[in-house]
């Protein structure tokens, strides 16, 4: 599915919208998090992998990553080419390793590591990818603490997400 958008920003995300009807065609009947292979202006090469994201009125948002963006030379504010195609062999769950000091703060906190079992996969993909991406142990400590608390029940932002 080919489609021309405008790269806009939702809180500090970058994305483009996809229509209900284009994410028809793309996948019909589709409600949950798609997995599609995306190139802006025939970029990245090969195609990146994401998951879109329902936006609950039957569009989904397609973020994009700053390795796409870096690739296709593009910004917030561009109106660029968009290439999306379902991803049939999209492996679910997470693909990173759990960071050990998350894993230890979720073993010491039972409901942290309740609600953390209860996520979707596609969610624990996307906090475990998150953490794995930070560079620096300062920022990774935390992160890891901003995860243990919302998952624990803590009101706040995490992941451009409200929680709880």
């Amino acid at each position: 599915m080919d489609f021309k958008a405008k790269i806009e920003l939702r809180g500090i995300n970058p994305y483009v919208l996809v229509s209900p009807a284009l994410a028809e065609r793309i996948r019909a009947g589709w409600k949950r998090p798609m997995p599609v292979l995306v190139q802006v202006n025939g970029q990245p090469d090969p195609a990146w992998r994401v998951n879109m994201m329902p936006a609950g009125d039957g569009s989904f948002y397609l973020y994009l990553d700053g390795a796409v963006r870096k690739a296709s030379g593009t910004d917030v504010g561009d109106i660029v080419d968009v290439s999306v195609v379902f991803d049939d062999a999209y492996p679910s769950g997470p693909q990173h390793d759990m960071l050990p000091e998350f894993a230890a703060r979720l073993d010491a906190n039972p409901a942290a590591k309740a609600r953390w079992e209860g996520l979707t996969p596609s969610l624990q993909k996307e906090i475990l990818r998150y953490l794995a991406n930070l560079k620096s142990d300062a920022a990774r400590q935390r992160n890891v603490e901003r995860a243990i608390a919302v998952l624990g029940g803590a009101k706040e932002r995490f992941l451009a997400r409200d929680w709880n």
